[in-house]
Protein backbone atom coordinates (compact mmCIF):
# COMPACT_ATOMS: atom_id res chain seq x y z
CA UNK A 1 0.00 0.00 0.00
CA UNK A 2 1.12 3.53 -0.77
CA UNK A 3 1.91 6.10 1.90
CA UNK A 4 -1.12 8.35 2.39
CA UNK A 5 1.14 11.36 2.85
CA UNK A 6 2.65 11.01 -0.64
CA UNK A 7 1.38 13.67 -3.06
CA UNK A 8 0.92 12.42 -6.64
CA UNK A 9 0.65 14.55 -9.78
CA UNK A 10 -1.03 12.77 -12.71
CA UNK A 11 -0.51 14.49 -16.07
CA UNK A 12 -2.53 13.35 -19.10
CA UNK A 13 -4.50 15.24 -21.75
CA UNK A 14 -7.20 12.53 -21.80
CA UNK A 15 -9.59 13.03 -18.88
CA UNK A 16 -10.73 9.38 -18.57
CA UNK A 17 -7.07 8.36 -18.23
CA UNK A 18 -6.54 10.88 -15.45
CA UNK A 19 -9.60 9.56 -13.63
CA UNK A 20 -8.66 5.90 -14.05
CA UNK A 21 -5.05 6.44 -12.93
CA UNK A 22 -6.25 8.47 -9.94
CA UNK A 23 -8.66 5.67 -9.07
CA UNK A 24 -5.87 3.10 -9.27
CA UNK A 25 -3.71 5.20 -6.95
CA UNK A 26 -6.54 5.59 -4.42
CA UNK A 27 -7.13 1.84 -4.50
CA UNK A 28 -3.45 1.44 -3.56
CA UNK A 29 -3.82 3.76 -0.57
CA UNK A 30 -2.96 7.20 -1.99
CA UNK A 31 -5.08 10.03 -0.63
CA UNK A 32 -3.61 13.21 -2.15
CA UNK A 33 -3.74 13.23 -5.95
CA UNK A 34 -3.66 16.30 -8.18
CA UNK A 35 -4.09 16.23 -11.94
CA UNK A 36 -3.12 18.33 -14.94
CA UNK A 37 -4.13 18.02 -18.59
CA UNK A 38 -0.82 19.21 -20.09
CA UNK A 39 2.77 19.99 -19.19
CA UNK A 40 2.33 23.74 -18.77
CA UNK A 41 -0.50 23.29 -16.27
CA UNK A 42 1.55 20.64 -14.47
CA UNK A 43 4.56 22.95 -14.25
CA UNK A 44 2.47 25.71 -12.71
CA UNK A 45 1.22 23.25 -10.08
CA UNK A 46 4.73 22.04 -9.31
CA UNK A 47 5.87 25.61 -8.69
CA UNK A 48 2.97 26.37 -6.37
CA UNK A 49 2.53 23.25 -4.24
CA UNK A 50 4.34 20.23 -2.91
CA UNK A 51 4.41 17.16 -5.13
CA UNK A 52 6.31 13.96 -4.26
CA UNK A 53 6.07 12.09 -7.57
CA UNK A 54 4.96 12.84 -11.13
CA UNK A 55 3.20 10.35 -13.40
CA UNK A 56 3.08 11.88 -16.86
CA UNK A 57 1.89 10.73 -20.25
CA UNK A 58 4.44 11.31 -23.03
CA UNK A 59 2.40 12.62 -25.98
CA UNK A 60 0.33 15.67 -25.02
CA UNK A 61 -0.51 18.97 -26.73
CA UNK A 62 0.84 22.36 -25.54
CA UNK A 63 3.72 20.76 -23.63
CA UNK A 64 4.60 17.08 -23.97
CA UNK A 65 5.74 14.82 -21.16
CA UNK A 66 9.34 15.01 -22.41
CA UNK A 67 9.27 18.82 -22.46
CA UNK A 68 7.82 18.78 -18.95
CA UNK A 69 10.60 16.45 -17.82
CA UNK A 70 13.24 18.79 -19.24
CA UNK A 71 11.68 21.79 -17.51
CA UNK A 72 11.54 19.92 -14.19
CA UNK A 73 15.16 18.80 -14.39
CA UNK A 74 16.26 22.36 -15.27
CA UNK A 75 14.78 23.74 -12.06
CA UNK A 76 16.97 23.56 -8.95
CA UNK A 77 14.04 22.91 -6.58
CA UNK A 78 12.45 20.23 -8.77
CA UNK A 79 15.54 18.64 -10.33
CA UNK A 80 15.43 15.47 -8.18
CA UNK A 81 11.66 15.00 -8.18
CA UNK A 82 10.74 11.37 -9.06
CA UNK A 83 9.27 11.36 -12.56
CA UNK A 84 7.60 8.34 -14.19
CA UNK A 85 6.96 8.64 -17.92
CA UNK A 86 4.00 6.61 -19.18
CA UNK A 87 4.40 5.75 -22.83
CA UNK A 88 3.81 3.45 -25.76
CA UNK A 89 6.91 5.01 -27.36
CA UNK A 90 8.87 2.48 -29.37
CA UNK A 91 11.65 4.60 -30.87
CA UNK A 92 14.85 3.82 -29.03
CA UNK A 93 16.42 7.22 -29.76
CA UNK A 94 13.53 9.06 -28.13
CA UNK A 95 13.59 6.78 -25.11
CA UNK A 96 17.34 7.31 -24.78
CA UNK A 97 16.69 11.04 -24.84
CA UNK A 98 14.17 10.73 -21.99
CA UNK A 99 16.69 8.69 -19.98
CA UNK A 100 19.49 11.16 -20.66
CA UNK A 101 17.18 13.97 -19.54
CA UNK A 102 16.71 12.32 -16.15
CA UNK A 103 13.47 10.32 -16.27
CA UNK A 104 13.27 8.20 -13.13
CA UNK A 105 11.28 5.36 -14.66
CA UNK A 106 9.41 4.40 -17.83
CA UNK A 107 6.10 2.57 -17.70
CA UNK A 108 5.07 1.02 -21.00
CA UNK A 109 1.42 0.88 -22.07
CA UNK A 110 -0.59 -1.16 -21.52
CA UNK A 111 0.05 -1.59 -17.81
CA UNK A 112 -1.92 -2.98 -14.92
CA UNK A 113 -2.57 -1.43 -11.52
CA UNK A 114 -0.27 -4.06 -10.02
CA UNK A 115 2.59 -3.11 -12.32
CA UNK A 116 1.94 0.59 -11.73
CA UNK A 117 2.24 -0.01 -7.99
CA UNK A 118 5.50 -1.93 -8.44
CA UNK A 119 7.05 0.89 -10.46
CA UNK A 120 5.92 3.56 -7.98
CA UNK A 121 7.35 1.57 -5.07
CA UNK A 122 10.65 1.17 -6.92
CA UNK A 123 10.85 4.88 -7.71
CA UNK A 124 9.98 6.06 -4.20
CA UNK A 125 12.58 3.82 -2.59
CA UNK A 126 15.37 4.31 -5.14
CA UNK A 127 18.26 6.76 -4.95
CA UNK A 128 17.26 9.97 -6.78
CA UNK A 129 18.81 10.30 -10.21
CA UNK A 130 21.21 13.16 -10.74
CA UNK A 131 20.16 16.31 -12.46
CA UNK A 132 20.73 15.53 -16.13
CA UNK A 133 21.11 17.45 -19.35
CA UNK A 134 18.62 18.99 -21.69
CA UNK A 135 20.12 17.75 -24.95
CA UNK A 136 17.81 19.30 -27.51
CA UNK A 137 17.87 23.00 -28.44
CA UNK A 138 15.21 24.93 -26.52
CA UNK A 139 11.86 24.96 -28.26
CA UNK A 140 9.14 27.57 -27.98
CA UNK A 141 7.52 25.35 -25.37
CA UNK A 142 10.73 25.25 -23.35
CA UNK A 143 11.00 29.01 -23.53
CA UNK A 144 7.50 29.14 -22.06
CA UNK A 145 8.64 26.74 -19.35
CA UNK A 146 11.63 28.97 -18.66
CA UNK A 147 9.26 31.86 -18.06
CA UNK A 148 7.31 29.82 -15.56
CA UNK A 149 10.45 28.74 -13.81
CA UNK A 150 11.86 32.73 -13.43
CA UNK A 151 16.88 -3.27 -10.75
CA UNK A 152 14.36 -4.52 -13.34
CA UNK A 153 10.73 -4.74 -12.20
CA UNK A 154 8.96 -8.13 -12.40
CA UNK A 155 6.54 -8.11 -15.29
CA UNK A 156 3.03 -8.98 -14.22
CA UNK A 157 0.75 -10.18 -17.00
CA UNK A 158 -0.47 -13.11 -18.99
CA UNK A 159 2.81 -13.54 -20.83
CA UNK A 160 4.40 -14.84 -17.62
CA UNK A 161 2.14 -17.85 -17.86
CA UNK A 162 3.70 -18.87 -21.17
CA UNK A 163 1.48 -18.45 -24.18
CA UNK A 164 -0.08 -15.12 -25.22
CA UNK A 165 -3.76 -14.64 -24.41
CA UNK A 166 -6.64 -14.01 -26.79
CA UNK A 167 -9.99 -12.76 -25.52
CA UNK A 168 -12.96 -13.78 -27.68
CA UNK A 169 -16.06 -11.62 -27.17
CA UNK A 170 -19.37 -12.70 -28.69
CA UNK A 171 -22.92 -13.13 -27.40
CA UNK A 172 -23.45 -16.36 -29.36
CA UNK A 173 -22.14 -19.60 -27.72
CA UNK A 174 -21.50 -21.26 -31.10
CA UNK A 175 -19.19 -18.44 -32.17
CA UNK A 176 -17.34 -18.52 -28.85
CA UNK A 177 -16.85 -22.27 -29.20
CA UNK A 178 -15.67 -22.02 -32.81
CA UNK A 179 -13.09 -19.30 -32.16
CA UNK A 180 -11.80 -20.78 -28.90
CA UNK A 181 -11.20 -24.15 -30.59
CA UNK A 182 -9.53 -22.43 -33.53
CA UNK A 183 -6.82 -20.86 -31.34
CA UNK A 184 -6.54 -23.08 -28.27
CA UNK A 185 -3.49 -25.00 -29.60
CA UNK A 186 -1.38 -21.84 -30.03
CA UNK A 187 -2.73 -19.41 -27.47
CA UNK A 188 -4.39 -19.18 -24.10
CA UNK A 189 -8.02 -18.36 -24.91
CA UNK A 190 -10.50 -16.57 -22.66
CA UNK A 191 -14.12 -15.91 -23.55
CA UNK A 192 -16.69 -13.28 -22.68
CA UNK A 193 -20.32 -13.30 -23.77
CA UNK A 194 -21.06 -9.68 -22.81
CA UNK A 195 -19.31 -6.34 -23.15
CA UNK A 196 -19.22 -5.85 -19.39
CA UNK A 197 -17.44 -9.19 -18.87
CA UNK A 198 -14.97 -8.31 -21.64
CA UNK A 199 -14.12 -4.98 -19.97
CA UNK A 200 -13.74 -6.69 -16.60
CA UNK A 201 -11.11 -9.02 -18.10
CA UNK A 202 -9.38 -6.23 -20.05
CA UNK A 203 -9.10 -4.03 -16.94
CA UNK A 204 -7.84 -6.79 -14.66
CA UNK A 205 -4.25 -7.44 -13.65
CA UNK A 206 -4.14 -10.18 -16.30
CA UNK A 207 -5.40 -8.48 -19.48
CA UNK A 208 -5.42 -10.27 -22.83
CA UNK A 209 -2.86 -9.60 -25.54
CA UNK A 210 -5.43 -9.45 -28.35
CA UNK A 211 -9.24 -9.11 -28.46
CA UNK A 212 -11.47 -10.68 -31.11
CA UNK A 213 -14.60 -8.58 -30.73
CA UNK A 214 -18.09 -8.95 -32.18
CA UNK A 215 -19.95 -5.72 -32.88
CA UNK A 216 -23.61 -6.69 -32.67
CA UNK A 217 -24.24 -7.64 -29.03
CA UNK A 218 -27.12 -6.74 -26.70
CA UNK A 219 -26.75 -4.19 -23.84
CA UNK A 220 -23.25 -3.07 -24.93
CA UNK A 221 -22.13 -3.40 -28.54
CA UNK A 222 -18.55 -3.92 -29.72
CA UNK A 223 -18.07 -0.26 -30.57
CA UNK A 224 -18.81 0.76 -26.99
CA UNK A 225 -16.51 -1.95 -25.65
CA UNK A 226 -13.68 -0.67 -27.86
CA UNK A 227 -14.34 2.94 -26.84
CA UNK A 228 -14.18 2.10 -23.13
CA UNK A 229 -11.07 -0.01 -23.65
CA UNK A 230 -9.32 3.09 -25.02
CA UNK A 231 -10.16 4.97 -21.83
CA UNK A 232 -8.25 2.68 -19.47
CA UNK A 233 -4.46 2.33 -19.15
CA UNK A 234 -4.63 -1.45 -18.87
CA UNK A 235 -6.51 -1.87 -22.15
CA UNK A 236 -5.66 1.34 -24.00
CA UNK A 237 -3.25 -0.25 -26.47
CA UNK A 238 -4.57 -3.83 -26.65
CA UNK A 239 -5.08 -4.67 -30.36
CA UNK A 240 -8.72 -5.25 -31.32
CA UNK A 241 -9.88 -7.24 -34.35
CA UNK A 242 -13.57 -6.89 -35.08
CA UNK A 243 -15.09 -10.22 -36.12
CA UNK A 244 -18.48 -9.23 -37.43
CA UNK A 245 -21.18 -9.61 -40.02
CA UNK A 246 -21.24 -5.80 -40.39
CA UNK A 247 -19.23 -5.00 -43.50
CA UNK A 248 -20.37 -1.49 -44.43
CA UNK A 249 -17.80 1.26 -44.93
CA UNK A 250 -19.39 3.29 -42.14
CA UNK A 251 -18.94 0.41 -39.71
CA UNK A 252 -15.31 -0.05 -40.76
CA UNK A 253 -14.60 3.67 -40.42
CA UNK A 254 -16.14 3.81 -36.95
CA UNK A 255 -14.13 0.77 -35.90
CA UNK A 256 -10.89 2.25 -37.16
CA UNK A 257 -11.61 5.50 -35.34
CA UNK A 258 -11.93 3.45 -32.15
CA UNK A 259 -8.52 1.89 -32.70
CA UNK A 260 -9.37 -1.43 -34.38
CA UNK A 261 -6.40 -2.98 -36.13
CA UNK A 262 -8.42 -5.19 -38.48
CA UNK A 263 -11.87 -6.30 -39.60
CA UNK A 264 -12.77 -9.95 -40.30
CA UNK A 265 -16.13 -10.73 -41.90
CA UNK A 266 -18.42 -13.53 -40.80
CA UNK A 267 -18.59 -16.30 -41.73
CA UNK A 268 -14.89 -16.47 -41.01
CA UNK A 269 -12.21 -18.19 -43.04
CA UNK A 270 -10.13 -19.95 -40.34
CA UNK A 271 -6.78 -19.93 -42.16
CA UNK A 272 -7.00 -16.21 -42.97
CA UNK A 273 -8.02 -15.29 -39.41
CA UNK A 274 -5.23 -17.40 -37.90
CA UNK A 275 -2.66 -15.74 -40.18
CA UNK A 276 -3.85 -12.27 -39.21
CA UNK A 277 -3.77 -13.13 -35.52
CA UNK A 278 -0.20 -14.48 -35.82
CA UNK A 279 0.88 -11.23 -37.46
CA UNK A 280 -0.50 -9.14 -34.63
CA UNK A 281 0.93 -11.46 -32.00
CA UNK A 282 4.39 -10.70 -33.38
CA UNK A 283 3.69 -7.04 -32.68
CA UNK A 284 2.44 -7.94 -29.20
CA UNK A 285 5.69 -9.79 -28.52
CA UNK A 286 7.73 -6.75 -29.52
CA UNK A 287 5.62 -4.49 -27.31
CA UNK A 288 6.09 -6.78 -24.32
CA UNK A 289 9.84 -6.66 -24.76
CA UNK A 290 9.83 -2.85 -24.59
CA UNK A 291 9.41 -2.68 -20.81
CA UNK A 292 12.32 -5.05 -20.20
CA UNK A 293 14.45 -3.12 -22.70
CA UNK A 294 13.63 0.22 -21.08
CA UNK A 295 14.35 -1.15 -17.60
CA UNK A 296 17.75 -2.31 -18.86
CA UNK A 297 18.42 1.11 -20.41
CA UNK A 298 17.52 2.87 -17.16
CA UNK A 299 19.76 0.55 -15.18
CA UNK A 300 22.64 1.22 -17.58
CA UNK A 301 22.07 4.98 -17.19
CA UNK A 302 22.17 4.58 -13.42
CA UNK A 303 25.46 2.70 -13.69
CA UNK A 304 26.89 5.48 -15.85
CA UNK A 305 25.90 8.00 -13.17
CA UNK A 306 27.64 5.89 -10.54
CA UNK A 307 30.81 5.85 -12.64
CA UNK A 308 30.56 9.62 -13.08
CA UNK A 309 30.20 10.08 -9.31
CA UNK A 310 33.24 7.87 -8.75
CA UNK A 311 35.20 9.92 -11.27
CA UNK A 312 34.12 13.22 -9.82
CA UNK A 313 34.38 12.50 -6.09
CA UNK A 314 36.58 9.47 -5.60
CA UNK A 315 39.28 10.49 -8.10
CA UNK A 316 39.33 14.28 -8.10
CA UNK A 317 39.62 14.54 -4.32
CA UNK A 318 42.69 12.31 -3.96
CA UNK A 319 44.32 13.91 -7.01
CA UNK A 320 43.88 17.35 -5.52
CA UNK A 321 45.41 16.01 -2.30
CA UNK A 322 48.40 14.58 -4.18
CA UNK A 323 48.97 17.90 -5.94
CA UNK A 324 48.86 19.78 -2.63
CA UNK A 325 51.29 17.40 -0.92
CA UNK A 326 53.73 17.49 -3.83
CA UNK A 327 53.66 21.28 -3.91
CA UNK A 328 54.28 21.48 -0.15
CA UNK A 329 57.26 19.11 -0.37
CA UNK A 330 58.77 20.97 -3.33
CA UNK A 331 58.45 24.31 -1.52
CA UNK A 332 59.87 23.40 1.88
CA UNK A 333 63.48 23.82 0.69
CA UNK A 334 64.99 20.68 2.22
CA UNK A 335 65.29 18.73 -1.02
CA UNK A 336 67.90 18.76 -3.74
CA UNK A 337 67.26 20.35 -7.11
CA UNK A 338 66.90 16.94 -8.75
CA UNK A 339 64.37 15.83 -6.15
CA UNK A 340 62.37 19.02 -6.67
CA UNK A 341 62.39 18.44 -10.42
CA UNK A 342 61.09 14.91 -9.88
CA UNK A 343 58.34 16.25 -7.63
CA UNK A 344 57.39 18.74 -10.32
CA UNK A 345 57.09 15.86 -12.78
CA UNK A 346 54.74 14.10 -10.34
CA UNK A 347 52.78 17.34 -10.02
CA UNK A 348 52.54 17.69 -13.79
CA UNK A 349 51.31 14.10 -14.17
CA UNK A 350 48.64 14.64 -11.50
CA UNK A 351 47.55 17.88 -13.17
CA UNK A 352 47.24 16.07 -16.51
CA UNK A 353 45.08 13.40 -14.92
CA UNK A 354 42.95 16.08 -13.28
CA UNK A 355 42.61 17.84 -16.60
CA UNK A 356 41.40 14.60 -18.21
CA UNK A 357 38.74 14.24 -15.51
CA UNK A 358 37.58 17.80 -16.01
CA UNK A 359 37.38 17.26 -19.76
CA UNK A 360 35.50 13.95 -19.49
CA UNK A 361 32.99 14.73 -16.74
CA UNK A 362 32.76 18.41 -15.82
CA UNK A 363 33.04 19.62 -19.40
CA UNK A 364 30.15 17.37 -20.41
CA UNK A 365 27.99 18.87 -17.67
CA UNK A 366 28.88 22.39 -18.78
CA UNK A 367 28.08 21.55 -22.41
CA UNK A 368 24.69 20.18 -21.46
CA UNK A 369 23.73 22.99 -19.09
CA UNK A 370 23.73 21.07 -15.81
CA UNK A 371 26.92 22.35 -14.18
CA UNK A 372 26.48 24.41 -11.03
CA UNK A 373 29.47 26.42 -9.79
CA UNK A 374 30.43 26.32 -6.13
CA UNK A 375 32.60 29.42 -6.24
CA UNK A 376 35.47 29.61 -3.76
CA UNK A 377 38.52 31.89 -3.33
CA UNK A 378 41.31 30.74 -5.67
CA UNK A 379 44.98 31.66 -5.20
CA UNK A 380 45.41 32.23 -8.89
CA UNK A 381 48.99 33.55 -8.63
CA UNK A 382 50.13 30.32 -6.94
CA UNK A 383 48.49 28.25 -9.67
CA UNK A 384 50.16 30.29 -12.40
CA UNK A 385 53.57 29.98 -10.73
CA UNK A 386 53.21 26.19 -10.46
CA UNK A 387 52.24 25.83 -14.08
CA UNK A 388 55.10 28.07 -15.24
CA UNK A 389 57.61 26.04 -13.20
CA UNK A 390 56.27 22.79 -14.65
CA UNK A 391 56.35 24.21 -18.18
CA UNK A 392 59.98 25.28 -17.79
CA UNK A 393 60.88 21.66 -17.07
CA UNK A 394 58.61 20.22 -19.75
CA UNK A 395 59.86 22.51 -22.52
CA UNK A 396 63.50 22.72 -21.39
CA UNK A 397 64.72 21.34 -24.73
CA UNK A 398 63.18 24.28 -26.58
CA UNK A 399 65.20 26.72 -24.42
CA UNK A 400 62.16 28.90 -23.91
CA UNK A 401 62.18 31.85 -21.52
CA UNK A 402 58.93 31.42 -19.58
CA UNK A 403 58.23 34.35 -17.27
CA UNK A 404 55.60 35.04 -14.62
CA UNK A 405 54.62 38.53 -13.38
CA UNK A 406 51.92 38.94 -10.73
CA UNK A 407 51.85 42.77 -10.87
CA UNK A 408 51.68 43.05 -7.06
CA UNK A 409 53.98 45.47 -5.19
CA UNK A 410 56.21 43.99 -2.49
CA UNK A 411 54.35 43.61 0.78
CA UNK A 412 50.85 43.67 -0.70
CA UNK A 413 48.61 40.62 -0.59
CA UNK A 414 48.20 38.78 -3.88
CA UNK A 415 44.60 39.05 -5.15
CA UNK A 416 42.45 35.94 -5.41
CA UNK A 417 39.96 34.88 -8.04
CA UNK A 418 36.47 33.63 -7.26
CA UNK A 419 35.91 30.31 -8.98
CA UNK A 420 37.04 26.69 -9.00
CA UNK A 421 40.73 25.96 -8.33
CA UNK A 422 40.73 22.68 -10.28
CA UNK A 423 39.15 24.39 -13.27
CA UNK A 424 41.83 27.09 -13.12
CA UNK A 425 44.56 24.45 -13.12
CA UNK A 426 43.04 22.87 -16.24
CA UNK A 427 42.51 26.19 -18.02
CA UNK A 428 45.99 27.61 -17.53
CA UNK A 429 47.77 24.31 -17.96
CA UNK A 430 46.15 24.01 -21.39
CA UNK A 431 46.76 27.64 -22.38
CA UNK A 432 50.38 27.81 -21.22
CA UNK A 433 51.11 24.42 -22.78
CA UNK A 434 49.61 25.56 -26.10
CA UNK A 435 51.63 28.79 -25.99
CA UNK A 436 54.85 26.87 -25.34
CA UNK A 437 54.12 24.41 -28.13
CA UNK A 438 53.43 27.23 -30.60
CA UNK A 439 56.41 29.39 -29.58
CA UNK A 440 59.61 29.07 -31.64
CA UNK A 441 62.74 27.74 -29.94
CA UNK A 442 64.65 30.24 -27.75
CA UNK A 443 61.69 32.64 -27.73
CA UNK A 444 59.71 33.99 -24.77
CA UNK A 445 56.37 32.99 -23.27
CA UNK A 446 55.07 35.56 -20.79
CA UNK A 447 52.35 34.97 -18.18
CA UNK A 448 51.05 38.08 -16.44
CA UNK A 449 48.46 38.54 -13.70
CA UNK A 450 47.09 42.09 -13.71
CA UNK A 451 45.79 43.34 -10.37
CA UNK A 452 42.49 44.64 -11.74
CA UNK A 453 38.78 44.02 -11.30
CA UNK A 454 38.01 41.55 -12.76
CA UNK A 455 41.38 39.85 -12.50
CA UNK A 456 43.13 39.73 -15.86
CA UNK A 457 45.57 37.00 -16.89
CA UNK A 458 47.55 37.43 -20.11
CA UNK A 459 49.52 34.68 -21.86
CA UNK A 460 51.76 35.93 -24.67
CA UNK A 461 53.95 34.03 -27.12
CA UNK A 462 55.67 34.59 -30.40
CA UNK A 463 54.12 33.08 -33.53
CA UNK A 464 50.79 34.56 -34.51
CA UNK A 465 47.84 32.19 -34.69
CA UNK A 466 47.28 31.25 -38.36
CA UNK A 467 44.62 33.32 -40.09
CA UNK A 468 42.70 30.18 -41.10
CA UNK A 469 41.72 29.32 -37.52
CA UNK A 470 41.44 32.71 -35.81
CA UNK A 471 37.67 32.98 -36.18
CA UNK A 472 37.16 29.43 -34.91
CA UNK A 473 40.01 29.41 -32.38
CA UNK A 474 37.80 28.50 -29.41
CA UNK A 475 35.56 26.06 -31.27
CA UNK A 476 35.57 22.32 -30.69
CA UNK A 477 38.12 20.14 -32.54
CA UNK A 478 39.87 23.12 -34.16
CA UNK A 479 43.62 22.48 -34.49
CA UNK A 480 46.36 23.50 -36.89
CA UNK A 481 49.73 21.95 -37.56
CA UNK A 482 49.88 19.99 -34.31
CA UNK A 483 50.32 16.26 -34.83
CA UNK A 484 48.00 14.31 -32.53
CA UNK A 485 46.19 17.46 -31.40
CA UNK A 486 42.56 17.00 -30.34
CA UNK A 487 41.42 20.59 -30.78
CA UNK A 488 39.92 20.53 -27.27
CA UNK A 489 42.47 22.66 -25.40
CA UNK A 490 41.20 26.16 -26.17
CA UNK A 491 37.59 24.93 -26.47
CA UNK A 492 37.67 23.43 -22.98
CA UNK A 493 39.49 26.51 -21.62
CA UNK A 494 36.70 28.76 -22.91
CA UNK A 495 33.97 26.62 -21.37
CA UNK A 496 35.76 26.25 -18.04
CA UNK A 497 36.41 30.00 -17.85
CA UNK A 498 32.82 30.87 -18.70
CA UNK A 499 31.58 28.31 -16.15
CA UNK A 500 33.38 30.47 -13.55
CA UNK A 501 31.57 33.59 -14.81
CA UNK A 502 34.65 34.80 -16.66
CA UNK A 503 35.57 35.29 -20.30
CA UNK A 504 38.49 34.69 -22.64
CA UNK A 505 39.74 36.56 -25.71
CA UNK A 506 42.27 36.05 -28.49
CA UNK A 507 44.37 38.92 -29.81
CA UNK A 508 46.84 38.52 -32.67
CA UNK A 509 49.47 41.09 -33.68
CA UNK A 510 50.84 40.58 -37.17
CA UNK A 511 53.60 43.24 -36.87
CA UNK A 512 54.91 41.65 -33.67
CA UNK A 513 54.13 38.10 -34.84
CA UNK A 514 52.56 37.63 -31.41
CA UNK A 515 49.55 35.91 -29.92
CA UNK A 516 47.94 37.09 -26.66
CA UNK A 517 45.26 35.22 -24.77
CA UNK A 518 43.40 37.23 -22.14
CA UNK A 519 41.40 35.53 -19.40
CA UNK A 520 39.17 37.60 -17.11
CA UNK A 521 38.01 36.00 -13.86
CA UNK A 522 35.81 37.42 -11.07
CA UNK A 523 37.84 38.87 -8.23
CA UNK A 524 37.28 37.51 -4.73
CA UNK A 525 36.34 40.23 -2.30
CA UNK A 526 36.46 39.54 1.44
CA UNK A 527 34.01 42.40 2.02
CA UNK A 528 31.46 40.90 -0.40
CA UNK A 529 32.05 37.43 1.04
Amino acid sequence: MLNKQTVFLVVDDFEPMRKVTSGQLRAMGASTIVTANNGVEALRMLLKQRVDIVLSDWNMPIMSGLELLKAVRANDKLSRLPFIMITAEGERDRVEEAISCGVTDLLVKPYTAERLGAHIEKVLTARPRARLPVLAPPSAIQHEAAKLLDFPVPQVGTHQQGRPTILVVDDLPDNLLLLSHLFQDEYRVRIAHTGEKALEICHSNHPPDLVLLDIMMPDMDGFEVARRMREHPTSETIPVIFVTAMTSNDARLKGLELGAVDFVSKPIEPDILKARVRNFMRYVGLQKQLQADYDDMLEAASLREDVENITRHDMKGPLAGVIGLVQALADEGSMSRKQVEQLRMVEETALQALNMINLSSELFKIETGRFKLDAQPVKIADILRRIVEISRTTFAEKHLVITIDTDVPLGEETPQALGDAMFCYSVFQNLVKNACEAAPEKSQVAVRLLNETPLRILIENKEAVPTAIRESFFEKFVTHGKQGGTGLGTYSAKLLVEAQNGNIFLDVSEPKNQTTLTVNLPRYSEVAA
